[in-house]
């Protein structure tokens, strides 16, 4: 099940880019996956959503998008910031 490998990379990733004091504050990780990317999109969902709620991550969701293609994309990583115009 090579999608718990993905997963762990996403969440890497993740901290790389967001810092790991602010893990806790990720929402949300978007991913973009082809049709051909040879990746179980039900479980690489289900990999990132026990992943990204448990800690060192807060309450993170993935979002994914189905796209046609091979390719496999981290598009965003939503934070809470405590501003009240989120």
């Amino acid at each position: 099940m090579h999608e718990m490998s993905i997963a762990h990379e996403v969440c890497r990733i993740t901290e790389e880019h967001v810092g790991a004091d602010q893990l806790t504050h990720v929402v949300e990780v978007g991913l973009e996956v082809g049709d051909q990317a040879g990746v179980e999109v039900a479980n690489l969902e289900f990999c990132l959503e026990i992943l990204l709620s448990s800690p060192p991550f807060g309450h993170g969701r993935p979002a994914i998008t189905r796209l046609a293609g091979d390719d496999l994309r981290l598009s965003y990583v939503e934070i809470d910031d405590g501003s009240p115009d989120d």
